[in-house]
């Protein structure tokens, strides 16, 4: 059945407040707890529909009280729900804007390889943060449990945990309310012993399996994803008689078509400092092998707080260095503009 607004709000803060303390809620807490500006008297009356209804339980004697199953799982339904919800509309949200930036970044290497007759690369933007949006924990079978887990940036990631003996429904369902809880929001530095004991204290008896479901988390939220990289052009190369000889023109272009290379290039130092977060590397000082001959000018761009992206430009050791950082910094101001005005 569906709850009244009212209902939902206090079913939902007695569950959480449960999850935080394992003491059962009374109605003077949750009048503390809620936004609802309820007087005690009227939250004890909802409390005893809520508990009517089989939504929540008394225990014992005791004057508070503790979720049910039935509470349980309509809290969850609704946090699923609405969590599915946001999820997609923020998919789809960046996935638009991930076309036009697309289209916009492969436009500025175009720019930059006419503009400075060297060969350039742009990276699509990547999350330095990557914070725990939301767990879900599935049952594959009596051994293993299915972990999906999604990280800032929409990036999900599915993860296999092995388990000694089957789970039944409550007990996953219990645990996709804990993690969600105590980890939604959190990078892995944040997620501290003092949390993790918290997890393991709702887990009860399977606080063993909490290790390892927080060890796939950490494997999720440390993965680095591949970059995607664009260049132009690198036949640029060919007009400089130092760069010129085939065997080594041949293992450049090699260099920028393939781009695995490249990951070194754009993964290397990405904490910029200095000159406006302007890199220069000079023949031997880059990572990229094919490279010791060149030097290589990068700069990051910022998309928005904590999404970035490198442009990097290639030429001969005597480039016109200083056009190609002037060019660097009037273009890291022109992105910073657009895609201001794009959000």
């Amino acid at each position: 059945m569906q709850l009244d607004e009212r209902k939902l709000k206090i079913l939902q803060a007695i569950i959480r407040n449960y999850l935080e303390t394992g003491e059962p809620v009374g109605s003077r807490t949750i009048s503390k707890y809620t936004d609802l500006n309820l007087s005690s008297a009227t939250i004890r009356n909802e409390m005893a529909d809520l508990e009517e209804l089989g939504f929540i339980i008394q225990p014992h004697t005791s004057a508070g009280r503790i979720p049910s199953d039935k509470g349980y799982r309509l809290y969850v339904d609704t946090m699923l729900e609405d969590k599915v919800q946001e999820v997609e509309n923020m998919k789809e949200l960046i996935l638009q804007k991930a076309d036009k930036i697309d289209l916009l970044l492969k436009q500025v290497a175009k720019l930059l390889a006419v503009n400075t007759n060297y060969a350039t690369l742009v990276t699509k933007p990547q999350y330095r943060s990557k914070k725990v949006k939301f767990i879900q924990l599935t049952e594959v079978d009596c051994t293993q449990l299915l972990a999906v887990i999604v990280i800032e940036g929409n990036i999900v990631k599915n993860k296999i945990i092995d388990i000694q003996d089957s789970l039944d429904k409550e007990i996953i369902l219990k645990l996709n309310i804990v993690f969600n809880t105590f980890l939604q929001g959190l990078d892995l530095a944040e997620i501290n012993m003092s949390i993790i004991q918290k997890i393991k204290e709702q887990a009860g008896n399977y606080a063993g399996l909490v290790s390892n479901i927080l060890d796939a988390i950490a494997e999720a939220i440390s993965e680095e994803e591949e970059v995607e990289i664009y260049t132009s052009g690198a036949t640029n190369i060919l007009k400089y008689p130092e760069l010129s000889d085939m065997g080594k023109v041949t293992e450049l272009i090699s260099t920028f078509e393939e781009k695995q290379q490249l990951s070194e290039l754009v993964n290397s130092k990405l904490e910029d400092s200095g000159n406006g977060g302007i890199q220069v590397y000079i023949g031997s000082e880059t990572p990229v092998e094919a490279m010791k001959d060149c030097s290589v000018v990068t700069a990051t761009y910022e998309l928005e707080e904590g999404v970035y992206g490198k442009i990097g430009i290639i030429g001969p050791k005597r480039m016109d260095y200083e056009k190609v950082v002037s060019t660097l910094h009037t273009l890291m101001v022109q992105l910073d503009d657009i895609f201001k005005k794009k959000t």
